[in-house]
């Protein structure tokens, strides 16, 4: 078992302890809370300490063609958060799909928190920025796309 592999053990413990539904996947671990599912993987920090990345899906997937008006509006609601962000992943193209298709790109949030260690004290603090993260980037987009200025796409 890896450095990396078992402080991932040891963070997956911790959040299955405190009532989080947690699932081993690849190279990370999925967290369950109610309906959102979100994407963690832990790594060493060569300073010292654990790097914790998060990734939060919101299936929202936007074509090329998109992209300047949807970057403008990103930019607008990534002013808005504080722990973590929206991004766009490009999306691998089915096997079977026009080459002249556009592209397709997804909408994730994303967030990192380094810790300086697996004690109790950071352990909570995990708990509460998975929790923020989560509540802050699902309200943005839902209040984006549901507000009176709703997001063209």
């Amino acid at each position: 078992m890896t450095a990396s592999q078992s402080e991932l053990q040891r963070i997956m413990a911790a959040l299955q302890q405190s009532g989080l539904t947690v699932e081993a996947v690849e190279d990370g671990a999925l967290i369950q809370d109610g309906e959102t599912r979100v994407a963690l993987f832990a790594e060493p920090d060569h300073q010292g300490g654990v790097i914790v990345r998060l990734h939060l899906d919101l299936d929202l997937y936007v074509e090329e063609d998109s992209l300047p008006d949807i970057l403008m509006g990103m930019n607008l609601m990534n002013q808005g958060l504080d722990y973590g962000a929206l991004n766009l992943d490009p999306v691998d193209p089915d096997e079977d799909a026009d080459e002249d298709a556009p592209l397709t790109f997804a909408v994730l949030g994303r967030s990192v928190l380094w810790m300086p260690d697996l004690g109790v004290a950071e352990m909570d603090r995990l708990r509460e920025h998975l929790r923020r993260f989560e509540a802050e980037v699902t309200e943005s987009v839902e209040r984006t796309l549901h507000g009176s200025r709703g997001m063209s796409a």
